[in-house]
């Protein structure tokens, strides 16, 4: 199972669109992970209609539209995977320990908010993925995005994709 995971694209604010790279693969993905921040309400829509399948939150910079159709917290199973979506985990200094602690039965944790890349494992084993932004790097060197599988129950590699700068 192919997975596409976003965060923080900030439609129409920090660029006009997502880069066709990443449409290209949310196209491919069998499901895309969007941990919130989306705010435009028709990215939702478009990404409904090109993805096999979407779990999505809402982020602080989502307005009344979103909120009436995503969770704060989204959790699944993907083939045997506890995979949770949630927008904003606190500060970076304790977040594994926090994580742990408000998710106790997830395998994986996608996160967003801050626009800083994140990839970590606790020490009970809850993986911590922050994709960083396809659109808008803040202080980061690049936009980012994050593709990984899943396989018999378990997340295989995570694969960071950087983007070219936007003309």
């Amino acid at each position: 199972m192919r997975l596409l995971l976003l965060a923080d694209t900030h439609l129409p604010k920090r660029a006009k669109a997502l880069p066709d790279e990443v449409w290209r693969a949310a196209g491919s993905a069998d499901v895309v992970v969007h941990a919130g921040d989306w705010v435009d309400v028709e990215l939702l829509d478009q990404l409904q209609a090109h993805s096999a399948r979407l779990i999505g939150v809402v982020g602080n910079n989502d307005g009344p539209p979103l909120r009436e159709r995503l969770p704060e917290i989204a959790r699944a199973e993907l083939e045997g995977l506890r995979l949770s979506v949630i927008h904003e985990t606190g500060t970076a200094n304790g977040r594994e320990n926090r994580c742990r602690r408000w998710f106790p039965d997830t395998d994986v944790l996608v996160f967003g908010h801050s626009h800083i890349l994140w990839d970590t494992v606790t020490p009970g084993g809850l993986r911590l993925l922050n994709p960083g932004s396809p659109t808008d790097r803040r202080r980061q060197p690049y936009c980012t995005y994050m593709t990984a599988e899943i396989s018999g129950g378990h997340l295989g590699e995570v694969v960071l994709h950087r983007l070219p700068p936007r003309r």
